[in-house]
């Protein structure tokens, strides 16, 4: 548990790691004693995806597999399909990189869990980029994520199908006190149960990005914005 500091999650970031800079500067983030958790795709879209290895050194910053993550590494490691549909889904930067910078991004990436949680002062936080799966967290801790293929239906939930918001099921899911998501953009930070929508489409010109506080699970407040925005593409 980080009792020195805060625990900040924020929503998909898209290559926009300036505004991200700027989102954590209007809250006076602190990387000594606050730490940031990513609910996924990182990269693509925005004109700073070649910037994620930087990012993902940070010793403050925490982040798990999102879908564009994914797409990321199957295109460098060979997948014909995933290699035409990333570069539809804004991925052509990768392909403009060296090959050695291509290899390093993806074993990096490729290396992101698909679920992570955090100790938090109100209990345990999940994060998962797109829907939980199930409604009981102690079942999603005992899966053995390893011995899945990628093609698995648990992982496509995790990464690809937010059934839960298509369908506004609002059943809590047990045993964790928060599951926090990203992938569906949403105008303002969206509940269901106890599952928070957290991507308010920073990386988009009309979005912002939220940062929620873990302790709290309410959005961190820069001073000149009450409605929880921090920051955005002018």
């Amino acid at each position: 548990m980080n009792r020195k500091g805060r625990d900040l999650a924020i929503g998909d970031i898209h290559g926009c790691f300036a505004e991200v800079k700027a989102a954590l500067g209007m809250v006076q983030f602190d990387g000594r004693v606050d730490r940031l958790f990513c609910v996924g795709d990182l990269i693509d879209r925005g004109p700073q995806s070649d910037q994620v290895l930087e990012w993902l050194g940070e010793p403050w910053l925490h982040a798990i597999m999102g879908n564009h993550e994914q797409m990321a590494w199957r295109s460098v490691n060979g997948a014909p399909f995933d290699r035409r549909f990333h570069k539809m889904n804004g991925g052509d930067w990768l392909e403009l990189l060296p090959a050695n910078e291509q290899v390093a991004i993806a074993e990096r990436l490729s290396a992101l869990p698909l679920v992570i949680e955090v100790e938090t002062p109100i209990g345990i936080v999940g994060l998962v980029h797109s829907d939980s799966y199930v409604d009981d967290w102690s079942e999603l801790r005992s899966i053995d994520w390893a011995q899945l293929d990628d093609d698995h239906p648990f992982v496509r939930c995790c990464l690809w199908a937010p059934l839960r918001f298509k369908r506004q099921y609002r059943r809590v899911v047990k045993n964790v006190r928060a599951v926090i998501h990203g992938h569906v953009t949403v105008p303002g930070v969206t509940v269901l149960g106890n599952a928070f929508h957290i991507d308010t489409g920073g990386w988009m010109p009309e979005g912002h990005f939220t940062l929620l506080n873990l302790h709290t699970l309410m959005p961190e407040l820069p001073p000149d914005t009450p409605d929880g925005s921090a920051g955005g593409k002018a």
